[in-house]
């Protein structure tokens, strides 16, 4: 939906093109074991880390995507979804955007106990049942925060015009570089010729 530029790839399956090999993964006290020698190592990663470690519940993922939020100042009201509760929710309720208006996508996530590395979010966006956009932002690398995390998306433009207009289907996904998919939802965007039709 709009134009991109080289601003993401073009889909998740050229990833096997790029000849790149994710590292090795290690917990977060083998990383702080290495080199603890090395006093401008271990500042650098306490820098990066922290300095205590992070006490969280084994039973979340190491990756929560908590919201969805599409951003446009032209809005009368925030578009928010919540990616904690029921998914399929999500997929019965259909949002709103008026042609032509510059929006852009913030996801917000929390990395709760390892580093998580090569982040990425995907969509895939079809039209009576025919895809018409595929989109992947590299979100980047984290390691475990108390704090929720956010990410913004590029800025894109709503389609416009008469054919443009209808509903659209989206299948959003969260993942990293050893392909654990910590998010999966489906939802909807109507575009319509103004914001209250």
């Amino acid at each position: 939906m709009g134009d991109k530029k080289d601003l993401y790839l073009e889909d998740e399956e050229d990833d096997r093109n790029l000849n790149y090999v994710a590292p090795v993964q290690k917990t977060l006290e083998e990383i702080q074991q290495l080199d603890k020698d090395d006093e401008s190592l271990v500042k650098y990663k306490q820098t990066l880390l922290g300095t205590t470690p992070m006490l969280a519940d084994p039973n979340v993922p190491n990756v929560q995507v908590t919201r969805l939020t599409l951003l446009c100042d032209d809005a009368p009201k925030q578009i928010t979804m919540d990616l904690t509760g029921d998914l399929s929710a999500l997929k019965e309720k259909t949002f709103c955007l008026k042609e032509g208006v510059m929006y852009r996508l913030k996801i917000h996530f929390k990395v709760n106990r390892e580093i998580v590395s090569g982040l990425r979010y995907h969509h895939s966006t079809t039209r009576k049942g025919i895809t018409v956009d595929k989109v992947s932002y590299m979100v980047g690398s984290y390691g475990p925060k108390a704090d929720e995390i956010e990410f913004l998306c590029p800025f894109e433009e709503a389609p416009k015009g008469m054919i443009s207009r209808g509903h659209y289907q989206f299948k959003s996904r969260f993942i990293d570089d050893d392909k654990i998919v910590y998010l999966e939802w489906e939802w909807n965007l109507d575009i319509k010729n103004d914001w209250d039709e």
